[in-house]
């Protein structure tokens, strides 16, 4: 029986979908050079912001959770033992966005790598897949998590953001959902049907931000995706309406309908070659005021501010305007407490969200003093500061495009700096540097292997 026999419904969108997955399966799509060195910059940062998170609170949380099962498999926690894909996924996705430090998809879709990497490399030591098959479906995961999300300001992700969704949670479902169905070998009806269940559970409300609930929305996302696909190739139907414009999910997320939905154009662009990569760890709608920030700390230095006026495109309000963060994790979702942080010199990387940082005297006074304003039209990738000394003196800085924006892209260099930074604290040079080296030449035969086993647990302090 059909997959689609829970209705009659128009199912175009759906079908195109479930053709795109079947067809992505290793060798069924020719990837350029491109598309590989794309994904190959994804799995490094994925590595470097999911092994530096290894501790982070919302971590330990989840992964004593997943302890308590006690359920067998041979998928791999980072830094923990052996379980079922989908609970291995549960706790390397919420790693992956512990930190708030993992790439985006700048047209809407959201935070890609954590659920899609994350469910490759899980799936494939369940399986036993090779590096070839493990980087087909890690593409297919983003490109179709992209794709469901994109569309920009009036496009998908961007109008579930206004409503209050988080578009990682929402389509980190689908994106895990593929890789698993592609590395599973799913036929078209199974794809659907997986497709099925992802969006019958896709949730997860921008309100939890500044909690532990936004990474743990990654790594629930992965789950969910995992357990879609490993029920649709046991025979579990589902509606494969949903996708639609009409009655699917979006017509429940968006119910005024007010939205424009990007077509399925798989064949005419790789999404990979515009994912953006985090300089700072904190929400991406802080990062050009941030960048503008640091600009002017060597001016600012230790002398006293009067005022701060930054302008801003609204979506930053949306998921970062917390004017008086409490914590400092509320602070990574906060344009005002970054521009701060940036202000008074610090780098804004992770352990800058602690609490010497939050409770700096001098941080805590520029935040008093801070006024951000939300420009229409305004491009979200740019943002314009205005620092008011005591003394009179006006300092301005622009952030024309933000660094690590896919039209100002981090380098090999930059992420290697960046990687280096979270992974040396927690393997060590060498492992860091033997990981780094696998992670960037994955597509050689053993590198898996060689991967997973720099991730074997370690005595940590």
């Amino acid at each position: 029986m059909h997959a689609a026999s829970a209705g009659d419904r128009a199912n175009v969108r759906g079908r195109r979908l479930a053709d795109y997955v079947v067809g992505a399966r290793a060798g069924g799509r020719a990837l350029p050079p491109v598309v590989l060195n794309a994904a190959k910059r994804a799995l490094v940062d994925f590595l470097g912001v999911t092994v530096g998170a290894v501790d982070e609170a919302p971590v330990r949380s989840v992964r004593g959770a997943v302890d308590a099962w006690h359920a067998a498999g041979k998928a791999q926690i980072f830094f923990g033992p052996r379980t079922t894909p989908a609970l291995a996924v549960l706790v390397n996705a919420t790693m992956t966005h512990a930190m708030d430090f993992d790439d985006t998809h700048p047209m809407g879709g959201g935070h890609p790598s954590g659920p899609c990497w994350s469910t490759a490399l899980a799936m494939a030591q369940e399986i036993d897949a090779d590096e070839t098959a493990v980087i087909a479906a890690f593409l297919a995961g983003y490109e179709v998590m992209a794709k469901l999300g994109g569309g920009g300001v009036p496009g998908v992700g961007r109008s579930l953001q206004r409503r209050g969704f988080h578009p990682t949670s929402m389509f980190g479902r689908m994106g895990a959902a593929v890789v698993a169905s592609v590395l599973l070998g799913l036929d078209e009806n199974q794809v659907q049907a997986a497709l099925g269940v992802a969006a019958t559970t896709a949730g997860g409300l921008v309100g939890s931000f500044g909690t532990y609930s936004k990474p743990f929305h990654s790594g629930k996302a992965a789950m969910d995706g995992v357990l879609a696909a490993q029920l649709a190739a046991n025979g579990f139907m589902a509606a494969t309406h949903l996708y639609e414009r009409e009655k699917g999910l979006l017509d429940a997320f968006i119910q005024d309908r007010v939205v424009e939905v990007p077509a399925l154009d798989f064949d005419e662009k790789w999404e990979i070659l515009d994912n953006a990569f985090k300089p700072f760890a904190s929400c991406r709608g802080t990062h050009p005021s941030t960048q503008a920030a640091r600009s002017l700390a060597s001016r600012v230095a230790d002398r006293q501010i009067a005022e701060v006026r930054a302008q801003v495109h609204p979506g930053c309000l949306v998921t970062a305007g917390k004017p008086h963060p409490r914590t400092p994790l509320e602070g990574k979702f906060s344009v005002a407490f970054c521009i701060s942080l940036g202000l008074a010199g610090y780098e804004v990387v992770a352990p800058d969200f602690g609490d010497a940082a939050y409770n700096d005297p001098r941080v805590q006074d520029i935040l008093s003093k801070v006024h951000v304003t939300a420009i229409e039209g305004q491009a979200p990738y740019c943002a314009h500061l205005d620092v008011v000394m005591a003394d009179g003196e006006r300092l301005h800085a622009d952030t024309d495009i933000v660094l690590g924006h896919p039209d100002n892209p981090m380098s090999w260099d930059d992420l290697r700096t960046k990687f280096e930074g979270l992974a040396k604290p927690v393997l060590g040079p060498r492992k860091s540097a033997d990981l780094f080296e696998a992670a960037r030449n994955f597509e050689q035969p053993g590198s898996l292997r060689k991967l997973m086993a720099l991730l074997q647990p370690i005595e940590r302090k």
